[in-house]
């Protein structure tokens, strides 16, 4: 299985940071302020998105297949850019996947999404690649509301780090396909930096301060 390189978007060429937005701040529908990822996994063909697993079951190809929606950058392209974190989101729905024991399928647009696709609006965790849309597992299309109420819980039944859009027509419900996310969440790699350099910055001491503080206050 090929490994995918770790990349800092920051560094990445004007026309893919303006496509990423690596480390800006988004604002979602609810009205919260919120860091869109900086570190990405570098997919450099089609290929290796076919050919790497993210989970024993699931595959990077399934969270980068778009349609004309996408910027032609993360459509037309190589290489292509996911969000580390989309590893957290694969874990997730391989639990889930063996406790259906069966296929699970992801919808085209359903895994990430650059804030530059046409179907962004306010922030979605699909930004971040922990939002997975799913259309049908094994012989049950998602698409009325006993099968997708049904898998919903199972979902945050399996994993309680799943959220499930409800069924339904309205806004921030669904009723052709089940939305599954794990929030917000980023990752950046040991080698690397999670924000910028700041000054004000300082090293954790642990318990050692709490025992020299008291020390200091019994002397």
């Amino acid at each position: 299985m090929p490994l995918l390189r770790v990349v800092d978007g920051l560094t990445l060429a004007d026309a893919h940071r303006r496509v990423l937005r690596p480390g800006q701040l988004v604002r979602g529908r609810d009205g919260k302020a919120r860091r869109l990822p900086r570190w990405f996994y570098e997919v450099p063909s089609w290929e290796a998105a076919l050919d790497t697993q993210l989970a024993p079951n699931f595959k990077v190809w399934e969270f980068l297949n778009v349609d004309v929606r996408e910027h032609e950058l993360q459509r037309l392209r190589w290489p292509r850019y996911l969000p580390m974190a989309v590893g957290l989101l694969a874990a997730a729905l391989e639990v889930f996947r063996a406790e259906v024991d069966t296929y699970v399928h992801v919808a085209a647009n359903g895994g990430y999404r650059s804030p530059a696709h046409r179907l962004s609006g306010p922030a979605s965790p699909h930004f971040w690649g922990t939002a997975v849309n799913l259309y049908r597992i094994g012989d049950d299309w998602l698409d009325d509301e006993k099968n997708i109420t049904k898998y919903a819980r199972l979902a945050r039944e399996v994993s309680p780090a799943f959220f499930a859009l409800p069924y339904g027509h309205g806004l921030g419900e669904t009723d052709d396909h089940l939305h599954l996310d794990v929030g917000y969440a980023t990752l950046a790699p040991h080698e690397g930096a999670s924000e910028e350099n700041d000054e004000d910055a300082e090293p954790l001491q642990g318990g050692d301060a709490d025992e020299t503080e008291t020390r200091e206050t019994e002397a």
